[in-house]
């Protein structure tokens, strides 16, 4: 499982707030062009959301669904963008010092990249994932 780590000078409910609100994803999450709707009871178990990933000209729309939430410390999704795959994504929350210390573990679970996961293809998550959470950062602090 890839796991990226950031510091983040916000609250954890600051940080968990933009996390709750599931129309900011396509500003933080990298390959998400567009969320296309939302359930009413996004963060709750079971809520979903739907949304286009891709990069470039090649877009595929799917679903986000929340496994668990715990505000503001954890939410747990299930991220797809098949026929690609899908993946468990766990978002830590914690108080750390004044800041808040936010970890996203991610990994393919079905799909050709479950059937194929590795090393390297973990640290490509983690780039990917560093980069997120740097656009998360800018969110959550900019309040």
């Amino acid at each position: 499982m890839a796991r990226t780590t950031t510091r983040i000078a916000a609250t954890p409910d600051r940080v968990f707030a933009v996390l709750a609100d599931a129309w900011t994803y396509e500003h933080w999450v990298v390959g998400c062009k567009q969320i296309r709707s939302v359930d009413d009871g996004w963060p709750a178990p079971g809520a979903t959301f739907h949304h286009s990933v891709g990069i470039g000209p090649l877009t595929v729309r799917d679903t986000t669904t929340v496994i668990e939430s715990d505000p503001p410390r954890r939410i747990v999704l299930r991220a797809r963008a098949r026929p690609a795959g899908v993946a468990r994504v766990e978002i830590d929350v914690a108080e750390a010092g004044g800041a808040t210390e936010v970890v996203i573990g991610e990994r393919p679970v079905s799909g050709p990249p479950a059937l194929l996961h590795n090393p390297l293809q973990d640290r490509l998550i983690d780039r990917r994932n560093a980069e997120s959470l740097e656009r998360l950062k800018q969110l959550a602090e900019r309040t």
